[in-house]
């Protein structure tokens, strides 16, 4: 049995570490080193997570196997979506991150904080969900398109000097 829970104060050093582990399982070959530290600190040190859990208009859901296991997934949900200046919708709610322990993989964790993530953009009365996503990650974008998210604009995502071309996605609820 999977536990979904919030992130609390004294997760932040775990989350900050599933998190970077996450990404440059995934990305790490993409970047520079001079790119690439800056970035991990700025984004997932224990200090920046903890400033995020603390923020109330962030949410982190993390999934754990037991109390006292390792994290296994999270989702980091923004209450007011960065994004907003490309669409219409008026409340949407903005997907962060969504990331699974790499050995992980293909259990249903993505697929139960996606569920998590809809129920909590409906309970909060959104019209929208929005997120980024890499344009040379397929399977991603299937994962995104399988719940209805399309294409509505081309962005960038920098890390360090270096911009990446990234989709932006979007469900209307």
């Amino acid at each position: 049995m999977t536990i979904l829970r919030d992130a609390r104060p004294e997760d932040a050093e775990a989350l900050a570490r599933l998190g970077r582990d996450s990404f440059c399982h995934a990305f790490e070959h993409l970047y520079r080193p001079e790119d690439l530290r800056p970035f991990l600190r700025e984004v997932y040190s224990p200090e920046a997570v903890a400033q995020e859990i603390a923020d109330p208009g962030i949410r982190h859901q993390l999934t754990q196997d037991a109390p006292g296991e390792p994290l296994s997934a999270f989702i980091k949900v923004k209450y007011e979506s960065p994004y907003k200046e490309h669409s219409d919708a008026r409340r949407p709610l903005c997907l962060g991150q969504l990331y699974t322990h790499p050995a992980r993989t293909g259990e249903g964790l993505g697929a139960a904080l996606m569920e998590w993530c809809l129920a909590l953009a409906r309970d909060r009365g959104c019209d929208a969900i929005q997120l980024s996503v890499y344009s040379e990650n397929p399977g991603a974008q299937r994962f995104y398109q399988r719940y209805g998210f399309t294409k509505i604009a081309d962005i960038g995502f920098w890390v360090g000097e270096q911009r990446d071309a990234e989709f932006l996605y979007e469900l209307r609820l």
